[in-house]
């Protein structure tokens, strides 16, 4: 087995390198940074492909800026939509096999229940419009494939994301506002890279659609209260809630207001854990503090 991961300087792909690096797979590794590799270049994807003996694929290379993804609709699709194409013929061409990352963008959040892998996608935004093309496209150009979709995805490692920017700004500003009207489950970047070594790991290749999350719900607003407690500055900053109509008037993309995944496909499929998000919260903060 040899498996390149892309997008390898991204939340999931750091992650990814520490948890690969302590494990039997550690040796079988290629992690390549868009610097290193170009996946909408098909000659070039091919070349390493036969050169390196790549068997299987773990995509994280996406344009994930959900708001600027509005005002630069070209670039988004390009990377999320039109590069997943070539990597996914240049992959079927030589049989290798693509793990996915996509996210619960592709749902609108107009339910109260979690989303399963058949529940009907219906984007609000163009960024989860283009991931959800790229699901399309993927399934149809490389059947084999296992698409990953997973939500709020943090890595304290990297300082693009939700947790990093709260503790962020509880060291610089009085008081933080907080949306308080959107519902879904926190996902520890290693918990999710655990999984998917668990997945390479596994003899049997099921291919398709999973979910995978931390179990558990909040608000952005409880995240954000977590995340000032477990660090110890919840006494440095006051929180308000607010709701998105306020907070992100004229800020840019639509998110869906519910966007809990059911994992249950993945959980049985692979017999993966699914920490809950406080519990995976707590040990990424004392991690990082140390």
């Amino acid at each position: 087995m040899k498996i390149l991961i892309t997008g390898a300087n991204g939340q999931l792909g750091k992650a990814l390198r520490k948890v690969f690096e302590g494990s039997p797979l550690g040796s079988s590794v290629i992690y390549a940074s868009h610097a290193d590799l170009d996946i909408a270049n098909g000659e070039q994807l091919s070349r390493l492909i036969e050169d390196e003996g790549v068997t299987h694929i773990v995509n994280c290379a996406a344009f994930t800026d959900v708001d600027r993804a509005e005002d630069n609709k070209a670039d988004c699709t390009a990377v999320n939509n039109d590069a997943l194409k070539k990597l996914a013929i240049a992959a079927d061409n030589h049989g290798v096999k693509i793990i996915h990352i996509s996210t619960d963008f592709v749902f609108d959040g107009q339910t109260h229940c979690a989303y399963s892998e058949s529940a009907k996608a219906n984007p609000v935004s163009h960024y989860g419009a283009s991931k959800r093309a790229g699901e399309t496209a993927l399934l149809a150009l490389a059947p084999e494939s296992i698409i990953i979709r997973t939500s709020w995805l943090y890595n304290l490692d990297s300082e693009n994301n939700f947790p990093a920017k709260i503790i962020s700004k509880a060291h610089s500003e009085n008081k933080l506002s907080v949306v308080d009207d959107q519902i879904g489950s926190p996902t520890n970047a290693f918990d999710l890279a655990r999984a998917i070594l668990k997945i390479l790991s596994t003899p049997q290749w099921f291919p398709g659609i999973y979910h995978y999350c931390n179990s558990g719900l909040c608000s952005r607003y409880d995240f954000a209260k977590a995340i000032l407690r477990l660090a110890g500055l919840n006494d440095r900053v006051e929180l308000i809630p607010v709701s998105s109509d306020n907070f992100a008037a004229g800020s840019g993309a639509m998110r869906p207001p519910f966007s809990a995944l059911n994992t249950s496909k993945i959980r049985l499929t692979y017999g993966v854990e699914t920490p809950h998000w406080v519990d995976s919260l707590d040990h990424a903060i004392k991690t990082w503090q140390h």
